[in-house]
């Protein structure tokens, strides 16, 4: 690590201090600012150069051994924002803890992902490994996008999303989204051909029995076909139906995004689809240096590693597809309280995660 990059220890009270004005900052996307700001206080006041780039990404860059990265926005939800007392009983955990009473902090992003984001915040500066807040995960993930685009490929990355203090993300299912859109000629509804609308269920029960997995199959291993939105009916000049779908179809790494593409297409019989988005999934080596840091330093730490597999997206799919460098996804959290009407974090989790975040990452620098 040079010795151009400052360090400082960040005590406890600290690190949950700028856990608990992050989460009391909103940042739904695209309304990031103020919250990045905030992380623009804390590196500045440990001497670290920092900015704020073009699409709104903090950026704290240093020994690129590491790149830690989290996202600053969240989904939307108003949950008071509070620090109360709860027993085990009463709290999720993202991994063991004695049974006892903690402090809880609750609010939208505690979780998902202003945790993780915190405490790689923390460690980034206690170590000199370099940092990105990104923004538009929730969204679009235009932060992570132009982060993969725009800066040099570093030596390995963690990406902050819950994972629980002992659970070590390794894959990600990607994403193919689309709209379909059919046209057909106006009719009495008497008249036995299929109409736009009938088009575009037709098409859709296609491509879901296509995909129809046998039940012992894991949800991560399976093409999951999903319609989002669905609007149709007499165009205003009364001469034809028109039916617009929104759909998504997580895809596991089985399979790559244009595969998916290909197999839907197939089924088209009217009616166009434009593919709009589109993410690979992801499954890293659990061999790799950055897995083998993070068990050792999980155990360290009393726990027992967990190595998990999700079946959403995250931004860590972007950085593999964009960089062949190892990469991990780990924070704080349980991961079922994601975008949750009761969304909370033990602080006790919070404070462990640092442990092992900084135990694997000044191993790996």
């Amino acid at each position: 690590m040079s010795a151009s990059i400052p360090t400082t220890e960040v005590s406890q009270e600290a690190a949950r201090q700028l856990l608990v004005d992050l989460v009391e900052t909103p940042s739904i996307a695209p309304k990031e600012s103020e919250c990045a700001q905030r992380l623009v206080d804390f590196f500045e006041t440990h001497d670290r150069e920092v900015w704020i780039d073009e699409v709104g990404n903090v950026r704290a860059p240093a020994d690129d051994g590491i790149l830690l990265t989290s996202h600053i926005d969240t989904v939307p939800g108003d949950i008071p924002v509070a620090v109360e007392r709860r027993s085990l009983d009463n709290a999720h955990v993202g991994g063991e803890l004695p049974d006892g009473t903690y402090d809880v902090l609750t609010g939208r992003g505690s979780v998902d992902a202003k945790g993780p984001l915190a405490a790689m915040a923390v460690v980034a500066v206690e170590t000199g490994a370099s940092f990105a807040g990104v923004v538009g995960e929730e969204v679009d993930s235009r932060g992570g996008r132009y982060l993969a685009e725009h800066r040099d490929t570093p030596d390995a990355v963690i990406n902050g999303e819950p994972s629980g203090w002992t659970g070590i993300t390794l894959g990600y299912r990607g994403l193919l989204g689309g709209a379909y859109v059919a046209t057909s000629e106006s009719g009495h509804s008497s008249r036995p051909d299929d109409n736009a609308i009938q088009d575009a269920i037709n098409w859709w029960h296609a491509v879901e029995d296509e995909f129809d997995p046998d039940e012992w199959v894991p949800i991560f291993e399976r093409v999951t076909p999903k319609p989002v939105d669905i609007s149709g009916g007499m165009s205003e000049d009364g001469l034809s139906v028109e039916t617009t779908m929104r759909v998504q179809l997580r895809v596991p790494p089985e399979y790559t995004v244009d595969e998916i593409r290909e197999i839907a297409d197939g089924h088209l019989t009217n009616g166009t689809v434009n593919w709009d988005d589109r993410v690979e999934p992801v499954m890293v080596s659990p061999r790799t240096d950055v897995a083998r840091s993070f068990r050792a330093a999980i155990r360290g730490a009393g726990g027992d590693p967990r190595m998990l597999r999700k079946t959403g997206t995250a931004d860590m799919n972007i950085y593999a597809d964009a960089w062949s460098v190892p990469m991990v996804t780990y924070g704080p959290g349980d991961a079922d309280l994601d975008h949750a009407p009761d969304e909370h974090l033990v602080l006790a989790e919070y404070d462990r995660s640092i442990d092992v975040l900084r135990a694997a990452t000044e191993d790996l620098l």
